[in-house]
């Protein structure tokens, strides 16, 4: 019991290191909560400190999500009252991103957790196997939307939405589908007022060169 009250919480703290808004502080003394979207996320953080700290918030993101579920869940892997090591490392995952949403650091506000999610997606793939494909498949779509509407917003909603139908389809275990559908529906509850913005015509879009 306590072996895996201590995974799960190592996991949440991990996730609740708030990148953006360290980068923020570190490079031009701002809250990032306080400028531009106020999401402290990587996509704001693109936005307000630039291409080169964004794609580093970005990746480190990333890293906490995929740190989660391999290293720090090596350390955990016995049998536990979750159940078998699989899903130990998904509810590891689940904990990192929810840290990354309500981070301890930041009042319990977060960002929206998309960053994260794939990167526990992508340490998940390396552990159960078929994931590597949907995993690939979730990519393919978000660059599909992104690059056909430039809105980061509407590509991670799409994205999400595939995520429980590809691991139905692939007849991914019973708890990694749920955990698909749970994700889904977070990123659609937080991107509401993106998709409200959408409907109106009012969401920004993304260039990275000739802004329009």
């Amino acid at each position: 019991m306590l072996p895996t009250i201590i995974a799960l919480l190592a996991s949440y703290l991990l996730g609740s290191i708030p990148t953006a808004y360290l980068f923020g502080k570190a490079l031009k003394g701002i809250d990032i909560r306080k400028v531009g979207s106020g999401n402290v996320g990587a996509t704001n953080a693109l936005r307000v400190l630039g291409k080169g700290a964004g794609i580093t918030v970005l990746l480190l993101d990333i890293l906490k999500g995929l740190i989660a579920v391999t290293f720090l869940a090596n350390f955990f892997v016995f049998k536990t009252i979750l159940g078998q090591e699989q899903n130990l490392r998904i509810f590891m995952g689940l904990c990192c991103i929810c840290g990354h949403n309500w981070t301890i650091f930041l009042q319990f506000k977060g960002g929206k957790g998309i960053a994260t999610s794939f990167g526990v997606l992508l340490g998940l793939a390396m552990k159960i196997p078929g994931l590597n494909i949907i995993v690939g498949l979730i990519i393919l779509s978000w660059f599909l939307v992104f690059f056909s509407f430039r809105m980061v917003s509407l590509a991670s909603i799409a994205a999400a939405l595939t995520l429980p139908i590809y691991c139905f389809l692939f007849k991914q275990p019973l708890l990694l589908i749920g955990l698909g559908l749970f994700l889904c529906i977070f990123v659609i509850i937080r991107h509401k007022a993106n998709l409200v913005r959408i409907f109106q015509g009012k969401e920004p879009h993304l260039y990275f060169n000739h802004p329009k």
